[in-house]
């Protein structure tokens, strides 16, 4: 059974802008945008940045389906990092061509994301690379050299700015959230995630996950999920990514389950139901219709963070339940952008003990953060439920 097919519908309210017929793009500092937003510019405070963060974010797609449609027939492509971790020409891709399209237009914004180009330079890829980034990026005054795309990637890497315990404004990304899901095929979802952080507070996400069943008639695949605080969750179909046409913008809510036997369930692929605190109430299934009492509905897994973030606020899933390891640290890119949109669409993200989650207890760098226990991502109406049989379990975090 396929994760996404054992969701039940929800309501949805859909919006489809009208388009100027001569539209005039907004000038900026080296391009134009052309972003058709699901609402009014002047509800979003932070509309500008919305529309430059979704055009990277599109961009991003693009590169991501044409490397993975050359993945396996091109040497060099698959590689692995020290910590083991599958990475391609697309992670490193991503990053850097997400960080010019931004830097356009918001040079004094910095970006906080997981790659460095030391890599790239040691195993000889920084040709790969530059060409796909040069593919895809708008044109600007000068042609991109292989310097200017290994200085894009390196404006996010570790150690490129120090925060000096300030709040702040900056960019979060996760090039490729779920990378072992690229290198799977096309049933594994991954997920590109881009957040906007503003004095400790998410006012902005978009998620891309290329991979996303289609739900339409002509069954195109590929999704776009944005959020702005105050103006709600929406997703669109990626026709860029696929060459078609795409269709209108559509509000999405989480579910309206309130019944912890009747939720569905998504935890990591690294952590096991027997692992988490509710087993010594529910045993989980993967399969079946006929959920007993003392058992619940456990999705089956995909790969990375932000695809089960994507699955909460769009309504496919209830809960998702991530368990903090003393050995691992917990990456800022990997909740950002799903924070917010689970936020807006009616949901609820907190640590075990019910404290929203902190970006800045990284002070230098935000680049990790110490949720206790754990994260809980909900529909808000089973979150305290959850919490309370969290602490009624006397979890002990050293296992």
């Amino acid at each position: 059974m396929h994760l996404l097919d054992s969701a039940t519908r929800f309501a949805t309210v859909r919006f489809s802008p009208v388009l100027n017929p001569s539209p005039t793009p907004q000038r900026r500092r080296f391009f134009s945008v052309r972003v058709c937003l699901p609402f009014p510019k002047h509800q979003a405070n932070y509309h500008k940045e919305l529309e430059s963060a979704i055009d990277a974010v599109e961009r991003a797609c693009r590169l991501c389906v044409d490397v993975k449609r050359s993945l396996f027939t091109r040497e060099g492509s698959i590689l692995e990092k020290n910590d083991q971790t599958p990475v391609t020409v697309a992670d490193f891709g991503v990053q850097a061509l997400v960080s010019l399209e931004l830097s356009k237009s918001f040079p004094s914004i910095p970006l906080v994301a997981e790659e460095d180009s030391a890599f790239l330079r040691e195993n000889n890829l920084v040709g790969p690379v530059a060409g796909e980034v040069i593919a895809k990026a708008s044109h600007g005054d000068k042609q991109l050299s292989d310097a200017d795309v290994l200085e894009a990637i390196d404006r996010g890497g570790k150690g490129a700015i120090t925060f000096c315990n300030k709040p702040a404004t900056y960019w979060v990304l996760d090039p490729i959230d779920g990378t072992r899901g690229f290198l799977k095929g096309d049933k594994a979802l991954y997920v590109v995630g881009l957040a906007l952080v503003v004095d400790t507070e998410i006012v902005l996400g978009v998620m891309g996950c290329p991979n996303w069943p289609g739900d339409t008639s002509d069954g195109s695949a590929g999704i776009l999920m944005l959020s702005h605080i105050g103006c709600g969750t929406w997703t669109k179909r990626l026709g860029d990514v696929s060459g078609k046409i795409p269709g209108g913008w559509t509000r999405c809510f989480v579910d309206g389950c309130g019944l912890i036997q009747k939720a569905r369930f998504c935890i990591p692929e690294s952590q096991t139901w027997e692992s988490l605190p509710l087993f010594s109430s529910f045993s989980a299934r993967t399969d079946g219709d006929d959920i007993e009492d003392e058992e619940i509905r456990l999705l089956p897994t995909c790969c990375g963070s932000l695809c089960k973030y994507l699955m909460v606020a769009s309504g496919r899933a209830s809960i998702f339940f991530l368990r903090a390891k003393a050995q691992k640290t917990i990456k800022a890119w990997d909740h950002a952008v799903g924070i917010v949109c689970v936020h807006e669409a009616g949901g609820k993200v907190t640590d075990w003990e019910g404290d929203e989650i902190n970006l800045e207890e990284d002070q230098a760098e935000r680049r990790i953060i110490f949720p206790a226990g754990g994260v809980i991502v909900s529909n808000g109406r089973l979150h305290n439920q959850i919490l309370d049989m969290i602490s009624s379990a006397s979890f002990q975090l050293s296992e």
